[in-house]
């Protein structure tokens, strides 16, 4: 991808993102509850195949 393409996309997610915040603070908030709660249960899910193979 061509570096001039990949800065407008960066910055494009970052605006968005502030703008989220800013304007819908409470759906914001769920969206990083629900990826932080999908994060932890991968996290999970990783360390139960470690000690099945460790058992």
């Amino acid at each position: 991808m061509p570096v001039f393409v990949k800065k407008v996309l960066t910055w494009g997610s970052l605006a968005f993102l502030i703008y989220f915040m800013a304007f819908r603070p409470d759906g914001a908030a769920q969206m990083f509850k629900a990826i932080g709660a999908a994060l932890m249960m991968m996290a999970q899910g990783l360390g139960d195949f470690l000690t099945s193979l460790m058992s």
